[in-house]
């Protein structure tokens, strides 16, 4: 695993009305009571957004409904996962969990099952000069968004 990513696998009650899930406490180890912003993004089915990769804010991420593939890539150059590369399955025919993403881990996701909604929370609020990108299809990564199903470049962000 990536230094630093950690994986909170969630639990639902559910009853006859449908269920209860706890997503995130302010006092969960993995989320260190760090909050600047909640966000959610909507997105059809075939999207990639790669690449984004944070200076210094974390990333909570959960997968809300539709199927998502989380793709991290460990771009810190002390790290002990230096060039490390990861895919996480979350949503519907993945993992029911929450992922924390540190800071300076590029990261990306392709919906696999649309819509997909993201939910996520950040350790602080949006910042221009924060976040940076990186092309999808960068070669230092080499990673391959277009496996599987096809993309389109109106589909790349």
């Amino acid at each position: 695993m990536i230094d630093g990513v950690v994986i909170q696998t969630l639990f639902p009650h559910p009853d006859e009305r449908g269920f209860f899930k706890e997503i995130l406490h302010d006092t969960d180890a993995f989320f260190e009571g760090k909050f600047g912003q909640l966000s959610h993004s909507n997105m059809v089915e075939g999207v990639v957004k790669a690449w984004h990769v944070h200076k210094t804010q974390i990333d909570w991420w959960y997968v809300a409904t539709g199927e998502i593939k989380l793709v991290l890539y460990d771009s810190r150059e002390k790290s002990p996962t230096h060039k490390k590369l990861e895919e996480f399955y979350l949503g519907e025919g993945g993992q029911d969990a929450m992922v924390k993403i540190p800071a300076g881990v590029a990261h990306g996701c392709k919906v696999l099952k649309g819509p997909a909604n993201l939910i996520y929370v950040t350790s602080s609020a949006y910042n221009k000069d924060e976040e940076g990108r990186i092309a999808f299809d960068d070669p230092t990564i080499g990673y391959d968004w277009v496996q599987g199903m096809p993309i389109t470049n109106k589909n790349i962000t």
